[in-house]
């Protein structure tokens, strides 16, 4: 064992030399961890490389850390010179031992940003510190910051690459390299984030980074919320006392009806402009039907898109009964199914108060109100509560059609409808959490549902 100050420099920097070598040699390390071995046995590195995973003799932490930490902090107080290869090298040992040290991350920083270290190789290096930490907020950090970085060399590669392209090609996209670099990016940060979301448990920090992933790298593409939506589902299965995976799928559903809502909008202004008497006539439509009788193709579209609504929600209310009748006794449960129907009454309220003063936006062109009379308002309330009655009413071919494909129609998600599902778990249940929960989401749909509604 070295004990006087030479020897013990000789020795972290000859293992600081073997970790910069493992890497260069083995470039597809998955995984880091610490080998619990008190002094060493053997006149070897402790340094152990098996099948793509890194591992590290605990023995020697005690002065490996001690050494990059204070060569790191002379660096930094210009009191210590060290050149570009060995700063990266002092670095990446130092947070793959402790990735909480904001220092080293600037330092890394500062190379990126004059190009003496590759973008993609700090994502790496933060990757494996995440094997090992994988709630260290410095690294999630850190790993915004280099995507942050990269999505502007995307800008200006674009921006660049556009006008070479405009003067040729006016109509031209922005090159297919890009895209899919960004897919590939935004692929790999969900990997990285369900195995931290996996190895730490409510890991707020891995999922608050998808989230940021997603806003930032995904704006607005419905695809990767979908996917993403469906990719969750086994996990919160499989999680169900862990809140974060459900408030993803919360922010998910935001995202996705937002989205789905602004589409509708659009769709619904595009209408009103090719459909100029619509709102001129005494009698207001809701669609503006072609010579044919069949209906426009933005009324189609916004159709499905409501479709499409309220069969995510209707998906998501079913997970959230099944999960609550196979793992009784878990607030996480009751706590997002809370969220979701509260989430669908407020819109529901919306599409109710834009349909205010004309034909119901919900029903298809053809069925005449209650009474007969397609001049009055609709009972907004009655028509919430009320299944709609398929079988008294003449469709139209686009609804006929839809209906056979088995769509969802909004009056599967009532408040009757919560209350025969909350009823009905307190009459088949044993478990005393579970009931408690139960009457507490049924006392909350009374207090706060119910007095929304009426105050309306």
């Amino acid at each position: 064992m070295a004990e006087s100050k030479e020897e013990v420099d000789v020795l972290v920097q000859r293992v600081v030399k073997d970790i910069s070598i493992a890497f260069k040699r083995h470039p597809n390390i998955d995984e880091i961890g610490l080998i619990q071995c008190p002094e060493a046995r053997y006149n070897r590195s402790p340094i152990v490389l098996v099948e793509n995973k890194l591992g590290v003799e605990s023995w020697c932490v005690k002065f490996l850390l001690p050494y990059v930490h204070n060569k790191l902090l002379l660096y930094r107080q210009r009191k210590h010179w060290l050149d570009r290869e060995a700063l990266v090298d002092i670095t990446c040992t130092l947070l793959l031992l402790n990735p909480d040290f904001t220092t080293a991350w600037n330092v890394r920083k500062e190379l990126l940003e004059c190009g003496a270290l590759n973008p993609e190789r700090d994502l790496y290096l933060s990757k494996l510190a995440l094997t090992k930490f994988p709630k260290s907020p410095e690294t999630w950090i850190h790993r915004r910051w280099v995507l942050q970085h990269i999505l502007r060399q995307f800008s200006a590669v674009a921006h660049k690459t556009q006008q070479q392209v405009e003067a040729e090609q006016p109509d031209a996209e922005r090159t297919p390299f890009l895209g899919s670099h960004l897919d590939r990016l935004i692929h790999q940060e969900m990997k990285v984030c369900s195995d931290a979301a996996c190895r730490y448990p409510s890991n707020y920090n891995a999922w608050s980074h998808r989230i940021w992933v997603l806003q930032h790298m995904a704006k607005g593409n419905i695809k990767v919320f979908r996917d993403e939506l469906s990719s969750v589902h086994p996990w919160v299965s499989m999680h169900v006392s862990d809140h974060s995976g459900f408030h993803y799928r919360q922010f998910l559903l935001k995202e996705l009806l937002n989205t789905e809502l602004s589409q509708s909008l659009s769709s619904d202004s595009a209408s009103t402009i090719f459909c100029p008497s619509q709102h001129q006539s005494n009698t207001v439509h809701s669609t503006c039907p072609q010579a044919n009788g069949e209906l426009s193709l933005g009324d189609a579209a916004c159709g499905d898109r409501i479709t499409t609504v309220f069969k995510l929600f209707y998906q998501e209310t079913e997970l959230c009964s099944d999960l609550i009748q196979s793992f009784p006794g878990h607030e996480t449960l009751w706590s997002h199914r809370r969220h979701v129907y509260y989430l669908w009454h407020h819109w529901r309220q919306d599409q109710d108060i834009c349909s205010v003063g004309k034909e119901n936006e919900l029903k298809p062109t053809g069925i005449n109100e209650p009474g007969g009379s397609q001049g009055k308002s609709v009972d907004r309330h009655k028509h919430v509560s009320v299944p709609m009655e398929v079988d008294r009413v003449s469709l139209p071919d686009h609804d006929s059609k839809r209906l056979r494909r088995g769509i969802l129609l909004p009056n599967l998600l009532t408040l009757q409808n919560e209350h025969t599902f909350v009823n009905s778990i307190l009459n088949s249940c044993c478990n005393a959490e579970q009931n408690n929960y139960a009457v507490a989401y049924k006392k909350w749909l009374d207090t706060v549902i119910s007095a929304q509604s009426l105050d309306i």
